[in-house]
């Protein structure tokens, strides 16, 4: 089922106009604070009612202005993961969760209570109250609140935004679970370069109230001109196979054909992952070179170059058939007359690349 978005709204002297189509998987609405994510997540959820435009999700309706269509949030069949977890402080979570199911037609197929407390590992935690619980395990619960109204998307407006690092970790990989196993499209909306690159299988660039960019988070993030967090943000992701465990720690992956080797990646060989790579972590040399600690050295054609309005530069690279990003300074795009078409070689420290870095591929 897909999600059909085309709207135009104006809220004081600012002006929303955008139009996406949010596919089964994750889908990212992605920009600044201030490019219209909330309000985009908040007309499709029916909390805000644009002037004019259409949301369908699949073949139903949810607002036409040009037929009258405007059906209201309870009838949206939608489940909202917000900021904070806004749950019922006087209830268990048992009873918080059930409260979502109440939500859920009569009619509508879905997982039950036990399958959802399995799915987000809160089976021990149902007899107790909000008050008790950590901030990843009371965002875990609205999640499955959220799961056990039956919808047929769910939103997520900044679900990690109040939470530490630590918290975030803990949460990512049951959204993950979410993408890969439920079957639904997801809208989330981030202003969190990590988070895209982890979990996106589709991106929606916003910025200023309109679609700046939009594709799979392959495409996207590894564009020169996407840029919405500036070039210190700017990475790629890359899509590789696990090959096998070194007794030495490192695990040797496979990106297309070529070799990529980083700390213990704790999956089985033969397993897909996503690996995000930073622009600031990819050196560039005109030859091979030798004699150094670095233990990824990889062979790559110059698809761009985007120079910025200081002293810094963005370079797409092709690595067989993905798409790599180096941050690297005007004077050394100069020295190394970087031109489209050129060949050189990617430099990149298997240490760079953190654990948080590489997740189930999709």
């Amino acid at each position: 089922m897909t999600l059909s978005v085309d709207l135009q709204h104006r809220l004081g002297e600012f002006a929303l106009d955008v139009a996406f189509e949010a596919p089964p998987g994750l889908t990212v609405l992605f920009g600044r604070s201030g490019a219209g994510k909330s309000s985009v997540v908040q007309a499709v959820a029916g909390l805000l009612r644009p002037e004019a435009g259409r949301i369908a999700l699949g073949e139903r309706v949810l607002f036409d202005s040009a037929a009258g269509v405007f059906l209201p949030p309870h009838r949206r069949r939608l489940g909202y993961v917000f900021q904070d977890a806004r749950l019922f402080p006087h209830m268990s979570v048992r009873r918080n969760l059930l409260y979502g199911q109440r939500l859920a037609p009569r009619e509508a197929a879905g997982p039950g209570l036990d399958e959802v407390a399995e799915l987000l590992g809160i089976e021990a935690l149902l007899e107790r109250r909000p008050g008790g619980l950590s901030g990843g395990e009371r965002q875990r619960v609205a999640i499955g609140r959220a799961l056990l109204a039956r919808p047929q998307l769910i939103l997520a407006d900044e679900p990690l935004a109040a939470l530490d690092e630590a918290r975030k970790s803990e949460i990512l990989p049951y959204f993950e679970r979410l993408r890969d196993e439920i079957g639904l499209p997801i809208l989330y909306v981030s202003h969190a370069t990590a988070e895209v690159a982890r979990l996106a299988t589709h991106v929606v660039v916003l910025e200023q109230g309109r679609v700046a960019r939009q594709g799979s988070a392959a495409e996207v993030l590894s564009d020169p001109q996407v840029t919405p967090l500036g070039a210190r943000a700017a990475g790629a992701v890359l899509e590789a196979r696990v090959v096998t465990q070194h007794p030495d720690g490192i695990t040797e992956l496979a990106v297309g054909a070529l070799p990529l080797l980083l700390p213990r990646v704790a999956r089985a060989p033969g397993a897909v992952v996503r690996v995000h790579v930073e622009a600031q972590d990819v050196m560039l040399a005109t030859t091979r070179p030798e004699g150094i600690s670095a233990l990824n050295v990889l062979p790559v054609t110059v698809r761009s170059l985007r120079l910025g309005e200081g002293p810094g530069a963005l370079v797409q690279l092709a690595a067989g058939d993905s798409l790599l990003l180096s941050r690297i300074t005007r004077r050394s795009a100069e020295a190394l007359k970087i031109a489209p078409g050129q060949r050189l070689y990617a430099v990149l420290k298997a240490v760079s690349v953190a654990p948080d870095s590489v997740a189930e591929g999709s």
